[in-house]
């Protein structure tokens, strides 16, 4: 089992958003690191730390897991879309996404509280200059991570 943290803007579409659809899409990634992750690395039943970003308090808001395999994009198709992509063709599709199911709405663990926490420290979303919406999540930071969700 592999752990993933995935940003979303919660506009777009938040943990409660998740909560109740039971499960969505994750589309929208143009990022051919996070594309590669979903492509070749992510399996059925991994860990999500479901994380807000670019909104007035970011920090993980609840917990998914991935429950497809990646599969196109079909907003990379449509012209209406925020995410159309004009070089992508059908027949060879550039974007790829998976679809991710709802387990828990956690209270907030603010990037400030992450930051704080020394056994968050090597995370990839607290490194200078990361903007990947998709990073991995080791085994020992998902722990950690759990533990603070679930403090009293």
């Amino acid at each position: 089992m592999n752990y993933w943290l995935m940003k979303s803007e919660p506009d777009e579409a938040s943990i409660l958003d998740l909560q109740r659809a039971g499960t969505l899409p994750w589309t929208g990634v143009r990022n051919y690191q996070a594309r590669n992750f979903m492509r070749d690395d992510m399996q059925l039943g991994d860990g999500v730390l479901f994380y807000h970003s670019s909104c007035p308090e970011p920090g993980i808001a609840g917990l998914a897991e991935v429950c497809s395999a990646a599969y196109p994009d079909a907003t990379q198709f449509d012209p209406e879309s925020p995410y159309f992509d004009p070089k992508s063709k059908p027949e060879v599709p550039r974007w790829l996404h998976v679809d991710v199911r709802w387990r828990e709405t956690t209270r907030l663990l603010s990037l400030k509280a992450m930051r704080e926490a020394p056994e968050l420290a090597g995370m990839q979303v607290l490194q200078r200059g990361s903007r990947l919406s998709i990073t991995p999540v080791t085994p020992a930071e998902w722990q950690a991570v759990l533990k603070r969700l679930h403090a009293a």
